[in-house]
């Protein structure tokens, strides 16, 4: 995981390619951020940002209330959502 963290766009394809297969398996938008919010706590929880956009989205997830959270989740999804 610390190489997909190293850069902003390595992390932004990293995660696009991800949730195109998880499209192309039929899982739904709703499952796909649920699962992104997942993965965000994760990341907050045990991961270093390793750059000034990830530190950027660390401050605001955690100054972010659950709902904010699952937005942010959301918009991170849709930022790199190709289909």
């Amino acid at each position: 995981m610390s190489t997909v963290l190293e850069t902003f766009d390595r992390w932004k394809s990293f995660l696009a390619e991800r949730v195109n297969a998880a499209q192309k398996l039929g899982v739904s938008d709703e499952m796909i951020s649920k699962l992104a919010y997942e993965i965000g706590q994760f990341l907050d929880e045990k991961v270093d940002p390793k750059n000034d956009q990830e530190r950027l989205l660390k401050e605001l997830w955690d100054v972010g209330s659950e709902d904010e959270k699952k937005t942010m989740a959301r918009l991170m999804v849709k930022l790199v959502d190709t289909k």
